[in-house]
């Protein structure tokens, strides 16, 4: 006789409380045809996150729509882990924007929640890859409140407002802040299209924050070339010639 498979660890994810109890009251009514272990519930995709570095876990039910850090951002963090949890999404989206799960073949449940959906979904629940996470943000933009790595194991998140600038560097780009540097793997094209409103092209391979810059100066000894310094960091950064009067000029509109 085959043993009995270890319930499924899940935590809940939703900003309110009463779609969490529903959730709960679900998954009980589900007890006998798909056991599972509630580890946690969080109120926010911050809390998730710190969550899921506590203690192992199987498989999240996530919402999407929640102030700060939304559903689809976790997810993205979420899936720094080695490995990472298996992603449903719980969401209140209407049909249309639902296609963008279905195309991706990621699994999502409508609330109001049904037990049969639920079992469904959990069955068959996956981690989602870098690939799919991509074309949902295209589907459903929202500009992310973090960037993360994975150091050691564990997720790192990087603030947006503590970044001072992001440099490619290879097939990486650094993120550097007052407090230290971090390496991530992600497009400065795609960084710059997302966070467009926040960081300045100054360089083929830079951006700045624009609230962060301080001073724009003649480099010693060469009349065409310019440097700009930031708020929080020592070092001239090199503005090129040709981002040097589309950055003056979006200076004068800041």
């Amino acid at each position: 006789m085959n043993a009995p498979s270890p319930p499924l660890r899940l935590l809940i994810v939703d900003d309110e409380a009463p779609a969490r109890r529903r959730l709960r009251d679900v998954l009980a009514d589900c007890a006998d045809r798909l056991p599972v272990e509630i580890v946690g519930e969080a109120g926010n995709g911050l809390d998730a996150l710190a969550q899921v570095q506590q203690q192992p876990v199987d498989a999240v039910l996530l919402d999407i729509r929640m102030p700060g850090m939304d559903g689809l951002e976790c997810a993205g963090h979420l899936n720094h882990l080695i490995p990472p949890p298996a992603i449903i999404f719980c969401t209140a989206y209407d049909a249309y924007a639902c296609q963008a799960f279905d195309l991706n073949a990621v699994d999502y449940l409508l609330k109001p929640v049904r037990a049969d959906r639920l079992v469904r979904a959990l069955s068959r629940a996956h981690s989602l890859s870098a690939a799919m996470l991509d074309q949902l943000r295209e589907a459903l933009p929202q500009a992310r409140t973090h960037l993360s790595v994975n150091e050691k194991g564990r997720i790192v998140l990087i603030p947006l407002a503590d970044i001072l600038y992001l440099k490619a560097e290879l097939k990486y780009v650094t993120v550097c802040t007052a407090a230290r540097e971090f390496l991530i793997e992600e497009s400065l094209i795609r960084l710059e299209t997302e966070f467009d409103q926040t960081f300045i092209r100054i360089h083929r391979n830079c951006l700045v924050a624009r609230a962060r810059i301080r001073e724009i100066g003649i480099l010693p000894g060469d009349e065409d070339g310019h440097f700009l310094r930031l708020d929080g960091l020592d070092e001239r950064l090199l503005v090129s010639r040709r981002q040097y009067s589309a950055l003056r000029e979006k200076i004068k509109t800041m």
